[in-house]
């Protein structure tokens, strides 16, 4: 078999913080994201791609709102919001990439798949959602949606003040057509799945599968995802080269080869900023112990370069 690795497109891959979010951006980011990952394709890996939602998302939730309050319009549950951020985004995403291959003379299928994560409904993050999902609201506005809808709001933390809509993170259990997209990806067709964490479902005492308002790690749902089927790398692509110790203060450390027990200290010293890279540490660790070969964190347009980004691994690579 081939060398098989799992991707993961941070949120910048299509739509960017000082960006309004036209399909013309979303197209330039998405085209410019995955041009990169020609140098994984020329080398000889078999991609399964994931990718973030969190801009898409909310801005999903936000057109929910106003379809509600202006013309009426029964607003759809979250799971449907992740599952249309996954169908739009991946959609693009292919679209864009199979112009690239074009342009590369590389003759591959590329598959998007809409696609389910299991999580267990009495996972702890129940009992205190902290993920902001939404727009923010006023303080009366909060009240009235907590009554009328049961949801949970916090201050939003933004110097503008205001509430917002706080849901569960829970911890991933199992990918639904984990097979299938192993199946697919080991035949040497390009998958893009698990997209923003996937759609949180679990199973009840029926075995029906139900869904519920959540929403999960991007990275550590491509761990998962990874480990499920076999792959010998994880990518993390984000905004920067590399993971850095004391990131922005003046004892900054580039750390470009860390092993598992490294990795795994540095965490638990608190090095890593919980809001960014502490997560993807955590996914990249998940995914060693497991079995998965290297983890890599790194900017996409440095892939071609094989001296850039920071590699976890069991052991110290040569």
């Amino acid at each position: 078999m081939g060398k098989l690795a799992v991707t993961a497109l941070g949120g910048n891959a299509l739509l960017r913080e000082d960006e309004k979010g036209t399909i013309e951006e979303q197209e330039k980011n998405a085209t410019e994201t995955v041009e990169n990952l020609i140098f994984l394709i020329k080398d000889g890996y078999d991609l399964v791609i994931t990718h973030g939602n969190g801009p898409q998302v909310g801005n999903i939730l936000m057109r929910n709102d106003a379809g509600e309050s202006v013309y009426g319009i029964a607003p759809m549950p979250l799971d449907i919001c992740v599952a249309d951020s996954q169908g739009g985004i991946g959609y693009m995403i292919e679209r864009m990439l199979r112009n690239v291959l074009r342009r590369h003379n590389i003759n591959k299928n590329v598959v998007t798949l809409v696609n389910m994560v299991v999580v267990d409904p009495n996972d702890p993050a129940f009992e205190n959602p902290v993920k902001g999902i939404g727009k923010i609201y006023s303080r009366e506005e909060a009240d009235k949606l907590a009554a009328a809808k049961r949801w949970v709001f916090k201050p939003s933390g933004k110097s503008t003040g205001g509430y917002r809509r706080v849901v569960a993170s829970p911890q991933p259990k199992d990918v639904v057509n984990r097979e299938i997209i192993e199946s697919l990806a080991r035949s040497g067709n390009i998958v893009i799945a698990a997209g923003g964490g996937g759609i949180p479902v679990y199973m009840d005492e029926n075995n029906d599968v139900r869904t519920l308002d959540a929403v999960i790690d991007k990275d550590m749902a491509s761990s998962l995802l990874a480990t499920r089927i076999g792959a010998d790398e994880l990518y993390i692509l984000t905004d920067v080269p590399f993971i850095y110790k004391d990131f922005g203060k003046p004892t900054q450390e580039k750390l470009e080869f860390l092993n598992h027990a490294d990795a795994a200290r540095y965490l638990e010293m608190g090095t890593f900023g919980e809001g960014s890279m502490a997560p993807k540490i955590r996914a990249c660790l998940r995914f060693i112990e497991n079995g998965g070969r290297k983890s890599v964190i790194t900017e996409a347009k440095k892939l071609e370069d094989k001296r850039y980004g920071s590699k976890i691994t069991m052991n110290y690579e040569d």
